[in-house]
């Protein structure tokens, strides 16, 4: 008998719980340290924003962003080396043109002397957003632009150019431990309503893939079909937002009916080719530390009925971000790009990535702790108001800051807030306060960055602060309540007297 005939009389690895990580790695940083009281005094110094906390002094793990946080592969440093620096037309360039073409769709990036410019290369993706709507607010007045759910600096960057952002949350995204796989949706039917009284006040839809503000959840194919669908029959535009495209091609293979035999970069095709545009941070799913992009659709709806905006656009991205061909990106970091592009459809690396963060969920449920599920691809989200049933704290106290202060103080691990704070407002005038569909604290797991050690030491770290709820005070927002993007901005103090036990 030899190994081979051996081997097939025991069970096959691929049936084995725990699984090698499909990566080895290559160098490591060995972190300062600090004492909880040492971080406690530098976080009041900073008005208890976790974005103004120096990372030098994150001892546990840095779960702000998920955005230009990854950690590299040893092909994309060595793509840096080979970095072409000439200000036009440098040999990336037309490398990171062949690879939009191959992952997307050979539509969204013409050819030389071929239909026109379509493809818009940008520093990252707020200024591709702000691009666009800056162009798309001069057609007229009144606009509105619908999403499944915009993320906070794509709404401000539509609200800064005055148009009307609109969120359309699936319903299903209230049930917060239903198992339904794709409350990322765009709610169909509040699409229709508004397509059918106000069409002309719409100049795109846009969904976003995966759906960040919406709990990190996926958007199904047939979703994508059927927005898509309504919206062309009304020759309106449909966009993504596809920063986490790759991880929401994933999730259909995983739960779409229909798709579980197709490969991921088959399935991305497909979700592209219901759309007339997208937006894209290469910050995430294009696994760069630096990038973004705008890209239309070269016979699409978008063109047909802005024929005038892609000039406009190209006139705005050589005044804004340099010559088209490195669009304010150096040579090297387009080489890393096109790299992490070839990565990032791999599905050996997606079945880690996203099993890594359903893992980190699923030890944080085991636990007790009120999260959104199922668990999407980049991020856990703590359910902020199931958090704090049962204590004194009210929408205005802002329990979410409350909770970032003392994760990262006491137990040395950054998340974000993006609940009634950071998604909500204030009206001077009124004196009212708005408060967002939902109050959520992310964890943003940052790509290839990150063992399961590192993230069972943060479930344990939140367990202790659950198991203490009642002995979280509140916050009061000593400046910055008023502001646009105001989480960026503000400051906090706790204050005495709150968060005790009803």
């Amino acid at each position: 008998m030899n190994l081979t005939e051996l081997i097939e009389r025991f069970p096959s690895d691929e049936g084995l719980c725990n699984q090698p990580r499909p990566y080895f790695n290559h160098s490591i940083e060995m972190k300062s340290v600090f004492t909880a009281a040492e971080r406690a005094e530098v976080l009041e110094s900073v008005g208890l924003n976790v974005f103004y906390f120096p990372s030098e002094m994150i001892t546990g793990c840095d779960l702000l962003s998920d955005s230009g946080t990854t950690a590299m592969t040893n092909e994309q440093w060595a793509a840096l080396h080979l970095g072409d620096e000439s200000y036009g037309s440098n040999k990336g360039y037309f490398m990171l043109a062949d690879q939009i073409r191959e992952t997307f769709g050979e539509a969204f990036f013409s050819s030389p002397g071929g239909g026109g410019p379509n493809a818009f290369i940008f520093h990252q993706g707020r200024p591709s957003e702000d691009a666009l709507f800056n162009i798309l607010s001069r057609v007229g007045s009144g606009m509105v632009i619908p999403s499944n759910g915009h993320f906070d600096t794509t709404q401000a960057n539509i609200e800064a150019n005055n148009i009307q952002a609109l969120n359309l949350f699936a319903p299903e995204l209230k049930n917060h431990d239903s198992d339904f796989h794709f409350k990322g949706n765009i709610n169909i039917e509040r699409l229709k309503g508004l397509l059918e009284k106000e069409s002309d006040r719409v100049p795109v839809v846009f969904i976003t893939i995966t759906n960040n503000t919406g709990g990190g959840q996926p958007v199904s194919l047939a979703n994508i079909a059927e927005a898509s669908e309504i919206a062309h029959s009304y020759d309106i535009p449909i966009f993504f937002d596809a920063c986490r495209f790759a991880e929401n091609a994933w999730f259909i293979k995983q739960y779409e009916k229909g798709y579980e035999n197709k490969y991921v970069w088959d399935i991305v095709k497909e979700m592209f080719s219901y759309v007339d545009g997208f937006t894209m941070s290469f910050k995430k799913d294009g696994l760069s530390n630096m990038g973004g992009g705008l890209f239309l659709r070269e016979d699409g709806y978008f063109i047909r009925r802005y024929p005038d905006i892609p000039d406009a656009l190209f006139n705005y991205q050589v005044m804004k971000e340099g010559h088209p061909t490195y669009g304010g990106l150096a040579g090297r970091e387009i080489m890393a790009l096109v790299v992490g592009l070839r990565t990032v459809t791999q599905e050996k690396y997606l079945t880690h990535r996203v099993n890594q963060v359903q893992m980190f969920g699923q030890a944080m449920v085991e636990r007790g702790i009120p999260i959104l599920t199922p668990a999407g691809g980049h991020a856990i989200y703590l359910d902020v108001n199931e958090f704090f049933q049962g204590t004194s704290l009210e929408p205005g106290d802002f329990a979410g800051i409350s909770f970032t202060a003392l994760l990262l103080a006491g137990y040395g691990h950054r998340a974000c807030e993006l609940g009634n704070f950071a998604l909500g407002s204030y009206d001077e005038e009124t004196g009212k306060t708005r408060l967002p569909e939902v109050n959520f604290v992310r964890f943003a797991i940052p790509r290839l960055r990150y063992e399961r050690q590192d993230l069972d030491s943060v479930v344990e770290a939140v367990q202790s602060l659950h198991k203490n709820r009642d002995k979280i005070p509140a916050v009061e927002v000593t400046h910055g309540r008023e502001l646009s993007l105001r989480h960026f901005k503000a400051r906090f103090k706790f204050r005495a007297g709150k968060g005790k036990q009803k």
